[in-house]
């Protein structure tokens, strides 16, 4: 059966033979469908009933006997409620019931007559295959699902050193594995930590992850002087210990002006450290797009900021005009303010005018009208003539007064005026100023939405060493306010026992990411609500202070949330975590695959888990048998690239692995 596009054409399909489906679609709680023929494929399997293709209407007979075997077998509920799988990717069961016409052979299958599906009691625990063979359809029933399971789990785990011994050695007989699997070992590998550095460097031809990796001094200079361009481009986009003289090297060895374009442009957004001969050698580049970027670059000595900034090309002047500006003499600066070149004048204003006011002539003049971000930056950035400022707060657009509203520079009673604007979001925006007292914020009807997605303050984070400071915003009217002082790594006491009773639990969240001091109790209890965020995938769980003695009580408790954190308990047992493997919910099971002390039973069970991300951390479990990491290694490539992950993988299966692949890519 092929790959449905969908689950639209799904369910078009699962119609057209008679099945309703029932409720929403979701991950069922039993062995997921790809573990499930297993048990009807095997070679052992024997069919309850095979129906012969000289049959004179064969279809007819499958269909009856399957549903006599589901009826006699239990597949079907009290409520005709049973599960099916297809052969549809995804590979999930269905819950489904017959309807009043159904054809289950005629349509699930490649063509009438040669049906393959499964079907499961809801329950999980008895299965009744259809499969096609050579001269009968069989129909295969097996029982005792999850029994089944648990003996086949126990079995795999009483591995001895021969038996592992023996896997490791079958890993390497027989064919080799196909390129797709092997590539799968490269990836893997690179993002083992087990894997030894002197054999990351073999990994690079096979995986991009190779690069992410810190290879050795001469892997790299290796790597940066290789004949492949987009090699070379990979380590300088990726290396994280490229030092002055091999960024010296990798630049001005490259003969090509876009490759060296490249190469200085990402060298200046990594803020690489290049050293001062570099630098005017590069200044002095005959390609203006080098030159621009060596405008950017993070130490680029002044009087080559200055220099560019006269550059003969008005695209390097727009770049190195916002790093020399504070170097150059009067007559330096003037010139670029009448530069014949558009951008340069424009940000040449920008500058000018943050010192001195702008008047109404230059603000309406087309270069700056003409664009709305930089008429947004005139208004936010540059100090304004009185005149012109006072208009705009009284009777610009509401966009503009937004704009003004930021602008540091702005007179005090001209932000007292926007603070009572008509419009909300200019009043919400004069509220976070710096320069407002307490009480001014607190008279200003702001409305703010606790579910916004929010960043803190600059002025706010630069104040993060001033513990005065602290105590005075922490008990600020405005969250946004309280939200930026909570990100602060160390706070006083008083300020965090603040913020941890705060009323917007964003801002106890804040400070359990960020803050070193967050207390114990506060932190349990964003814990109970919050899952991690991809900038702090570990905290509050991971947080210095976070709980870890007495959590034994929450073992038995109804939250799956809480339940899981027994297991940090340092009184905890192997036992518990087998018991936690089982946990009817996915969260407390996924804690338990990740606990070094799970069984080698528990891990092999947990691979047949319904949900992926369990089966992907019981395949990196250092204790899975030997003969499943071995099985996963050779077979698809998802599965190999996580095995090959696994931390267990011994220095000598891993130096053989790379030997595989690197002769690979030498034939």
């Amino acid at each position: 059966m092929g790959i449905m596009g969908g689950t639209d054409e799904l369910v078009e399909l699962l119609g057209r033979a008679g099945l309703e489906v029932v409720g929403e679609r979701r991950v069922e709680e039993v062995l997921p469908p790809p573990f499930a023929w297993r048990h009807v494929a095997k070679w052992e399997a024997e069919p309850a009933v095979a129906v012969g293709f000289e049959r004179a209407d064969p279809v007819a007979e499958i269909n009856a006997q399957w549903f006599r075997l589901a009826s006699e077998t239990g597949i079907l509920g009290e409520d005709g409620v049973f599960l099916v799988d297809a052969g549809c990717a995804p590979r999930r069961w269905i819950r489904v019931r017959l309807a009043a016409d159904w054809d289950l052979a005629g349509v699930l299958g490649e063509r009438p007559g040669q049906p393959e599906f499964l079907t499961m009691s809801p329950d999980g625990d008895t299965l009744l295959g259809v499969t096609t063979e050579e001269y009968a359809v069989w129909l295969v029933a097996v029982d005792r699902i999850r029994e089944r399971q648990e003996e086949a789990a126990r079995l795999a785990g009483r591995e001895t050193a021969e038996d592992r011994a023996a896997a490791w050695e079958s890993l390497f007989q027989g064919p080799r594995p196909p390129e797709k699997v092997i590539d799968a070992w490269a990836s893997g590998l690179s993002l083992n930590a087990a894997t030894p550095k002197e054999l990351r460097s073999q990994l690079v031809d096979r995986s991009s992850y190779a690069m992410y990796s810190a290879l050795s001094t001469e892997a790299l200079d290796a790597a940066l002087a290789h004949p492949d361009w987009k090699r070379r481009m990979r380590a300088a986009e990726h290396q994280p210990n490229i030092t002055p003289e091999q960024w010296d090297r990798v630049i001005l060895a490259e003969q090509d002006e876009r490759q060296r374009w490249l190469l200085t442009m990402i060298a200046a957004e990594r803020w690489a450290e290049l050293d001062e001969g570099t630098c005017r050698r590069l200044a002095a580049d005959p390609s203006p797009r080098v030159r621009s970027e060596t405008a950017r670059l993070k130490n680029l000595p002044a009087d080559l900021s200055v220099a560019l900034a006269a550059d003969p090309d008005g695209g390097v002047r727009a770049v190195a005009c916002l790093t020399a500006w504070p170097h150059l003499d009067a007559a330096a600066q003037q010139a670029l303010l009448a530069d014949p070149h558009g951008t340069v004048r424009v940000r040449a204003r920008l500058l000018h005018h943050r010192q001195h006011p702008m008047p109404r002539a230059v603000f309406e003049a087309q270069e700056i009208q003409g664009v709305q971000d930089i008429r947004g930056q005139a208004l936010e950035t540059c100090r304004l003539e009185r005149g012109l400022a006072e208009d705009l707060a009284r009777h610009g657009t509401p966009d503009e007064r937004r704009s003004l509203a930021r602008n540091p520079r702005l007179d005090p009673d001209l932000a007292a005026l926007l603070a009572e604007d008509p419009d909300a979001d200019v009043r919400y925006v004069v509220a976070q100023r710096a320069d407002l007292t307490e009480e001014q914020r607190a008279r200003i009807d702001f409305e703010f939405d606790p579910n916004q997605h929010s960043w803190a303050l600059d002025w706010v984070v630069a104040l993060h060493e001033d513990e005065d400071a602290m105590r005075r915003l922490a008990a600020s009217c405005h969250p946004l306010i309280r939200r930026s002082v909570a990100r602060a790594r160390r706070l006083p006491p008083d300020v965090v026992a603040r913020l941890a009773r705060d009323e917007d639990r964003v801002v106890q969240l804040f400070l359990a990411e960020s803050c070193e001091d967050a207390p114990a109790d506060m932190l349990l209890e964003v814990w109970q609500w919050w899952t991690g965020s991809l900038s702090s995938p570990d905290r509050p769980r991971g947080h210095p202070n976070f709980p870890r003695h007495g959590l034994l009580r929450y073992a038995d408790d109804p939250s799956p949330r809480m339940r899981q954190l027994a297991l940090d308990d340092p009184l905890s047992t192997p036992e518990l975590v087998e018991r936690l493997s089982r946990d009817p919910d996915e969260e407390v099971r996924y804690r338990a695959a990740t606990d070094p002390r799970l069984s080698a039973a528990g891990a092999a069970r947990l691979l047949e888990d319904p949900h992926e991300h369990i089966r992907h951390a019981a395949a990196l479990h250092p204790r899975l048998p030997v003969r499943l990491l071995v099985m996963l290694l050779r077979t698809g490539t998802g599965n190999a690239e996580t095995a090959a992950r696994n931390p267990a993988l011994p220095a000598e299966v891993v130096r053989r692995m790379v030997g595989v692949l690197t002769a690979g890519a030498a034939d």
